[in-house]
């Protein structure tokens, strides 16, 4: 991998921090070649510390280390994306990321329809909500709806109408994420049980 570490006439370039498992940025650091070398060395984020005029691997004092897992390098070859495993908080102040953000695993517009579904659950009283209905119905009109809607996704999958299919397949995930809330589950909790097997 070339890297241009002379591109800013310091030596230094930015390295973006992402959690390998969440892909949620955690900081920015700046490396020279020796702090990547190290890096790659001892399989622990090293920086150049700018304040410090030294290498600095992050976690030295604190004991939250940023355990390398891959090194990419941007188009321009002056930037790299480092893949981690976060040991502890990444932030000196003691928050996961140095944007005082929480590091939690999240499924983009998923997982605002499960807050949405989960606020309808603890609001059963609302009489437009067609979930508040369902969840008001008790679990087997939930689960019942599942199954409607997986018979519904097969008939679905041996005709060639891509439409039909994909509203069909819309309205079985929508109706699982209930079924998951009606049960005190999440989409993280099946994540784990699929992470275990691979």
């Amino acid at each position: 991998m070339k890297i241009d570490f002379n591109k800013n006439n310091d030596g230094l370039i930015p390295a973006i921090i992402q959690d390998a498992e969440t892909k949620n940025v955690l900081m920015l650091g700046y490396m020279n070649e020796e702090a990547y070398t190290k890096t790659l060395e001892i399989k622990k984020v090293t920086f150049y510390s700018r304040s410090k005029q030294r290498l600095w691997t992050k976690g030295e004092e604190s004991g939250n280390f940023l355990q390398l897992v891959d090194i990419k390098n941007d188009c321009d070859q002056d930037t790299l994306l480092v893949s981690v495993e976060p040991k502890g908080p990444t932030c000196h102040k003691g928050s996961d990321t140095c944007w005082n953000e929480s590091n939690e695993q999240t499924f983009g517009f998923l997982s605002q329809l499960e807050t949405i579904i989960k606020s309808r659950k603890e609001n059963q009283e609302d009489e437009k909500s067609y979930v508040a209905s369902l969840f008001r119905k008790g679990i087997n009109k939930v689960a019942q709806k599942v199954g409607e809607e997986a018979v519904e996704v097969v008939i679905e999958a041996k005709d060639n109408n891509e439409e039909l299919f994909l509203n069909e397949s819309a309205d079985l995930l929508f109706h699982y994420l209930i079924l998951l809330q009606a049960k005190g589950y999440t989409l993280k909790d099946i994540v784990a049980v699929l992470q275990s097997r691979h």
